[in-house]
């Protein structure tokens, strides 16, 4: 198992991408706290998973643009996991428009969202990793945030904000051992494609090498990868899961 008796926080992580991570963090031994914030039932279910892997898989309801929540949630991480080892920054939304149609509430609240929240956390998970001299920070960033995309510009900049972010904060830690990197994904079928109308997942994969969509776990095992002792020499970098979109 890769991540033995680690210990992490998933942002976001009670569907889709992030459900994803959590379920293939345990299955590789480590212990989770992954925050949701509206899906009750779907943590519930999540956390009911513990049993079938033999690691602690705890929810707590948060909202990663809110500066406090943060530091609520790792310090609940810490009271129940006794550490933290890993921090994976998956929580983000999109409210996608043309400029001219934006509001700005909409921009302001993509930003804080998916940009500040990788802060907050990062922040906070940044002091509890110091004192220990390890940790691995991963951050979720997009494919869009390297190539653009119309009608996205708030999601778009956020994503693009996350990558430098990511590579700021790994030469500001690294003298702590603390690794950071992001991963981009491109086309996932995920709850939030599925909502998409076939025309707009044609435009879509039209522009992907491979022709089709990634999974979930496309994403999960390449977080896992830099989350592990197998990336320990890797720092600062965006790896693109995106079917070749952005080569």
């Amino acid at each position: 198992m890769l991540l033995k008796d680690k210990r992490a926080i998933v942002t976001g992580g009670s569907r889709g991408i992030g459900k994803a991570i959590v379920l293939d963090f345990a299955k590789n031994g480590c212990s989770v706290v992954f925050t949701y914030a509206n899906s009750v039932e779907a943590a519930k279910e999540l956390e009911g998973e513990s049993e079938k892997y033999g690691v602690k898989i705890l929810g707590i309801k948060a909202d990663a643009s809110l500066f406090s929540e943060a530091e609520k949630t790792v310090k609940f991480a810490l009271e129940n996991l006794g550490g933290l080892d890993i921090l994976v920054n998956n929580a983000g939304i999109t409210k996608d428009n043309l400029v001219l149609r934006m509001s700005e509430d909409d921009f302001d609240k993509v930003i804080a969202a998916n940009l500040k929240s990788v802060f907050n956390y990062t922040k906070f998970a940044f002091k509890a990793m110091m004192a220990q001299r390890y940790g691995k920070i991963i951050n979720i960033a997009s494919v869009v945030g390297i190539i653009g995309n119309p009608g996205q510009v708030n999601y778009v900049a956020s994503k693009a904000g996350v990558i430098g972010l990511t590579k700021s904060a790994a030469k500001e830690f690294a003298a702590r051992n603390v690794n950071v990197n992001a991963v981009a994904p491109g086309f996932i079928a995920t709850d939030m494609s599925d909502k998409m109308t076939d025309q707009q997942k044609e435009a879509i994969l039209s522009q992907v090498p491979l022709k089709k969509a990634g999974a979930a776990e496309d994403i999960a095992n390449t977080v896992t990868f830099l989350a592990s002792g197998l990336s320990d020499y890797i720092t600062g970098q965006v790896i693109s899961v995106d079917g070749g979109m952005a080569m």
